[in-house]
């Protein structure tokens, strides 16, 4: 098929792409310059060049986020002008990546993706919205940069399910590939942690002399995470565990 990827330069863009091309399919990577094998140009935040970049595509992988600028023009008002610019008439499934949690997690980020999602249910395409838990290169990351000193402070209590990128990415190909469910599926790691688990395996690999902190969290977010709002209650799980990923991930750069 005639696949057109948006986010395609991601950290989960960089793995599905590859994986569509090895699995048949003609792949388009949209992105604001164009650039790259593949590339066309096409902006979310604007419009400009998208009903070009989107002609002819059969199945749209909606990847692109912004979750560090604001997410409300690029994802809600972005995902309102994917809408408009898709080719209808050729449009057989536009699969959206989502997070698992966010109907249920009080963050603005959250918020903007669940607005995304409602404008892509109501749109009247064929999409299948995929929410995906964190990835375990993030959460590295994360840890990383919240370790103080000898301690590394985490949130008492709360649940996760972090999965691999490469699983993620794989997912994505079978989902693309499947018709339409016209509403949500989730997607999660293989595995449930403790958040202070988690940090006790990193920090082991990690920074063998921090000592993991628990602290308590309160209000809304704090009640959702330990409630298991970021744990997927159903649909399929990756393979790579949290253990294995730290015992062959190099350190984040």
């Amino acid at each position: 098929m005639d696949v057109l990827v948006t986010g395609a330069t991601g950290r989960l863009g960089r793995r599905l792409v590859p994986r569509l091309r090895e699995a048949g399919h003609s792949v388009r990577q949209m992105s604001r310059r164009g650039t790259g094998p593949g590339g066309v140009r096409g902006d979310l935040a604007t419009g400009f060049d998208l009903t070009d970049a989107l002609a002819g595509a059969e199945v749209v992988v909606h990847a692109a986020s912004d979750p560090q600028g604001d997410p409300w023009e690029v994802d809600v008002a972005g995902t309102r002008r994917l809408v408009e610019a898709v080719d209808r008439d050729r449009l057989r499934h536009l699969v959206h990546v989502s997070i698992v949690g966010i109907d249920r997690i009080p963050l603005n980020y959250y918020r903007a993706k669940y607005a995304a999602e409602q404008v892509l249910l109501a749109s009247r395409l064929p999409v299948t919205l995929v929410r995906i838990t964190q990835f375990h290169e993030f959460a590295d990351e994360l840890l990383g940069t919240t370790r103080r000193g000898p301690l590394l402070p985490v949130p008492m209590g709360w649940r996760v399910s972090p999965v691999d990128v490469a699983d993620a990415a794989a997912h994505l190909v079978t989902v693309a590939a499947t018709e339409p469910t016209g509403g949500v599926v989730e997607f999660g790691g293989p595995e449930e942690h403790a958040l202070a688990d988690l940090a006790r395996a990193w920090a082991a690999v990690r920074a063998p002399t921090a000592r993991v902190l628990s602290t308590p969290v309160p209000g809304r977010l704090g009640a959702a995470m330990r409630e298991g709002a970021a744990v997927p209650a159903r649909g399929a799980r990756g393979q790579l565990t949290w253990a294995q990923y730290l015992a062959t991930a190099p350190p984040p750069a």
